[in-house]
C-alpha cells in the first residue's frame, strides 16, 4: 500500500512532464509549419489580387486626356477577367463619347463662326465704302438679319438636339398619323414653293413617349425628306402597326447616296455635300436629332438609300403597355392638335 501511494504522485509528474512536452513540441511543429503557409498564402494573395492592383493603377491613370487605355487583363475566365472586360468596355464608350462630345464642340464652333465673319464683313464693307448711301444700308441690314436668323434656328436646332439626348419629358399616348398630319400643314410652304409630291398613306399608330419629343421626330424627319429632294420629286409617308410596333417611314426621291454615307448623316453637321457656309438645305442635324429622339425613345432607326437616289427612313417604336387605351387616349389628344413649328434643321 506505500508503495502504490508512492507511484501515484509520480504518475501525476510524469504525465505534466510529457503533456509540456507535447505542448512544447506541438507549438515547434506548428511554428514550422505556420512559416511555410504564410508565404505560400502571401504569394497565393499576391497572384490573385495583382489583377485588383492592376485594375486600380490603371483607373486612377486613366483620365479624358488617355482614355484610349484599357486594362486588358489575361489569365482564366473569372470574376476578375469579366471585371476587366467589362470597364474596358466603359472605358471605349466614354472614349467615344468625350471623342463625340470634342467633335460636336468644334462643329458648333466652325457652325457659328462662319455666319458671325459673314456679318461682320458685310458691315465692314459697308463702313469701308466711300460710295456707300443711306439708301444701301437697308439692303446690307436686310443681308445681316437673314444671318442673324440663320444663327437662332441654329441655335434652336442645337438646343433640340440637346434637349432629345437629355431624355424623355414625359410618356403620353401619341398618334404616329396625327403628328404627320399636323407636320405637313407646317411644312406646306416649303412643299409648294420646292414642288414636291406627298403620297401619304397614313393609318392610326399610337405609343407611349413624349410628345413633344415625338413631334419633333416626325417634323425633322419630313423636313429633311422635303429638302434633300429634287425639284418636283416626291416623298412617301407611311403610319402603320407592324407586328403590334408603331412604325413611321418616310422615302423621297434626291440625288444617289452611297450606302458607306447612311450613317454619317445621321452624325451632328453631316451633309451629303460636305461644303459648309451654304444652309440651304439646313445645318446638317435633323437626321442626328431624329436618332437621338429615337434613342430616348428606345425606338430603332432603320435607313436605307435608293436605286435610284433618295433615302428610305423607318423609326419602329417600343409596342404600348396597353395598345386600346394608349389609341383611345390618343384619338381624343389628337382631335383638337394644332399646327405644330417647324424648327427642324
Amino acid at each position: 500500500m506505500h508503495q502504490l501511494a508512492q507511484t501515484g504522485p509520480a504518475l501525476v509528474a510524469q504525465r505534466a512532464v510529457d503533456s509540456h512536452q507535447l505542448l512544447v513540441n506541438s507549438g515547434i511543429a506548428l511554428a514550422i509549419v505556420a512559416v511555410p503557409a504564410l508565404v505560400a498564402g502571401w504569394i497565393v494573395a499576391g497572384r490573385m489580387l495583382r489583377p485588383i492592383r492592376t485594375v486600380t493603377r490603371t483607373a486612377r491613370r486613366i483620365s479624358s486626356a488617355n482614355l484610349h487605355e484599357r486594362l486588358a487583363l489575361d489569365g482564366p475566365e473569372d470574376e476578375l477577367k469579366e471585371l476587366g472586360d467589362t470597364l474596358d468596355d466603359l472605358f471605349g464608350r466614354l472614349d467615344a463619347a468625350f471623342e463625340a462630345q470634342r467633335h460636336f464642340v468644334a462643329n458648333a464652333s466652325h457652325e457659328l463662326r462662319t455666319p458671325l465673319t459673314a456679318e461682320r464683313t458685310l458691315l465692314q464693307v459697308a463702313l469701308d465704302d466711300p460710295d456707300t448711301t443711306i439708301a444701301a444700308w437697308p439692303s446690307t441690314a436686310k443681308e445681316v438679319l437673314a444671318s442673324s436668323d440663320e444663327q437662332a434656328r441654329l441655335i434652336e436646332a442645337l438646343l433640340t438636339l440637346a434637349s432629345s439626348e437629355s431624355g424623355l419629358d414625359g410618356r403620353k399616348p401619341v398618334d404616329l398619323a396625327a403628328s404627320v398630319m399636323a407636320a405637313l400643314v407646317g411644312l406646306q410652304p416649303e412643299i409648294d414653293r420646292l414642288g414636291i409630291h406627298i403620297d401619304e398613306v397614313t393609318t392610326p399608330a399610337a405609343l407611349e413617349g413624349g410628345p413633344l419629343l415625338v413631334e419633333r421626330l416626325v417634323v425633322n424627319l419630313l423636313a429633311n425628306a422635303v429638302r434633300h429632294n429634287v425639284v418636283d420629286g416626291r416623298v412617301e409617308v407611311v403610319t402603320e402597326v407592324t407586328e403590334g410596333k408603331p412604325v413611321l417611314s418616310a422615302t423621297n426621291t434626291g440625288p444617289l447616296i452611297p450606302p458607306a454615307e447612311v450613317d454619317r448623316l445621321f452624325q451632328p453637321f453631316q451633309r451629303l455635300d460636305p461644303r459648309r457656309a451654304h444652309y440651304k438645305d439646313g445645318h446638317g442635324l435633323g437626321l442626328s436629332t431624329v436618332r437621338a429622339i429615337a434613342t430616348a425613345q428606345h425606338a430603332s432607326i432603320k435607313a436605307h438609300p435608293m436605286p435610284d437616289g433618295g433615302l428610305s427612313v423607318s423609326v419602329v417604336f417600343p409596342q404600348p403597355t396597353n395598345p386600346r387605351r394608349v389609341a383611345s387616349r390618343s384619338s381624343q389628344s389628337d382631335g383638337h392638335s394644332a399646327e405644330m413649328e417647324i424648327a427642324a434643321s
